[in-house]
């Protein structure tokens, strides 16, 4: 039985690491940051970027495992530092746009662990496959073809001679089979045999001897993007579909070490700019009692040149309070601390405020405190001040992550000046 590591990290994003620094009570030695480096290699990882002597973390979130380190990174938009905290919005965060969904009818039972989002990953993961082992699992239609000792099936002529011509007790045959060795099954086989030799925590070891014991021994598959584009789901292998999805984001982001194979990586890490995003927009869509429609990432068409392909812009929140009235939302995630917003992204709302002959533009910022502040665009024709203005909206972090997602639609109808 593997014993639980006690070489875990936790920081916060944009935060720097030296070598031989002490975070509770883990040094960041000189085998963590080769393995940092190894695994940026090249080409570079949006992750974090390298010092000297150390690595600086960037605006992703989330989890890094390297052999038996695990690395935490956090978000953080103001001057509280307690990390159970952050923890906590960032878990609230990503149940609230669907990447923690549970489908299993034990999830209610689910304990977070103060000490690993990676953890929680594998403990959704493993709970998900055990319910669909006590549903037993679905079988297919596969087409099989070999050596068998009775005929069945098509018999091949040709191959059937080409390796049977002294064997004439046995057929060369192509057959259907109904059986539980599909695709399906070969991805969750080799997302439980990545865990397996992944996880730190022994309470899931034993959990994940007993699943594999359920699964027949799988052929080895390449994974990749287009692999999991392919699956189709229908009425019987919709269950799947979360214990899939789990399985995607482990596997794809899973980087085995080739050369000695002690520090292989696993990077649960997002982009705490889109998560942001899709936490405002699944906030609006949840509370929306006023607006005709509320859509995320519109595309228009703006330029094509005469040969080649076009270019299109898309704002990340569009609503809608009935025809031609229109409201454009571009969140960011970072604290402003007073300051204004840079230059480039004043001038990409007034793209858009022109472009989509919008109503109200804002741009929405976590904060320590609820912030509204407006200004005016100078005008084209004179370069006084004229009547077009862009906004910038801050709401403050809330540990209640259902009571944040009500006050920021709240906050954000009442700047429309939607009636409520």
């Amino acid at each position: 039985m593997l014993k639980q590591t006690n070489n875990h990290i936790t920081v916060f994003e944009h935060q720097v690491l030296k070598l031989n620094q002490v975070i509770e009570g883990v040094k960041f030695d000189a085998k963590i940051l080769k393995a940092m480096q190894a695994f940026y290699g090249e080409r570079g990882v949006p992750y974090f970027s390298l010092l000297h002597n150390g690595v600086r973390f960037c605006e992703y979130v989330g989890v890094l495992q390297m052999g038996s380190t695990t690395i935490e990174v956090l978000p953080k938009a103001d001057r509280n530092e307690c990390k159970n905290d952050w923890r906590g919005v960032l878990i609230g965060m990503l149940k609230a746009v669907g990447d923690f969904n549970i489908y299993a009818p034990s999830s209610s039972a689910l304990s977070i662990r103060p000490n690993s989002i990676l953890e929680l990953y594998f403990e959704l993961f493993v709970r998900e496959v055990e319910y669909l082992v006590y549903r037993g699992l679905v079988k297919q239609y596969r087409k099989t073809e070999g050596n068998a000792t009775a005929l069945k099936g098509s018999l091949q002529f040709g191959k059937h001679l080409q390796q049977n011509l002294v064997h004439q007790e046995r057929f060369y045959v192509r057959y259907i089979t109904y059986d539980a060795q599909h695709l399906l099954h070969s991805i969750l086989y080799k997302a439980l045999r990545l865990l397996k030799h992944v996880n730190h925590n022994p309470a899931l070891s034993s959990r994940l001897g007993a699943l594999l014991l359920n699964f027949p021994e799988m052929p080895d598959i390449r994974i990749s993007e287009v692999l999991f584009n392919r699956i189709q789901f229908n009425r019987k292998t919709e269950s799947y579909q979360y214990a899939l999805k789990i399985a995607r984001l482990l596997l794809l982001n899973y980087h085995p070490d080739l050369s000695r194979g002690r520090n292989d990586v696993l990077a649960l890490m997002f982009n705490m700019n889109l998560l942001w995003e899709q936490f405002v927009y699944a906030s609006l869509r949840k509370h929306n009692s006023g607006f005709t429609s509320v859509k995320a990432q519109t595309s228009k068409d703006f330029w094509k040149p005469v040969k080649g392909s076009r270019s299109r812009m898309k704002p990340d929140i569009v609503l809608n309070q009935g025809m031609k009235n229109c409201i454009v939302l571009d969140t960011k995630w970072k604290n402003l601390n007073g300051y204004n917003p840079s230059p480039e992204d004043l001038r990409q709302l007034y793209v858009y405020l022109k472009y989509y002959g919008a109503r109200k533009v804002a741009l929405v910022y976590p904060g320590s405190e609820s912030v509204f502040r407006s200004g005016k665009y100078y005008s084209e024709e004179d370069g006084a001040l004229g009547v077009d203005e862009c906004s910038v909206i801050s709401f403050p972090v809330l540990k209640n992550i259902s009571e944040w997602q009500e006050f920021i639609a709240k906050e954000i109808k009442k700047w429309t000046g939607l009636n409520l």
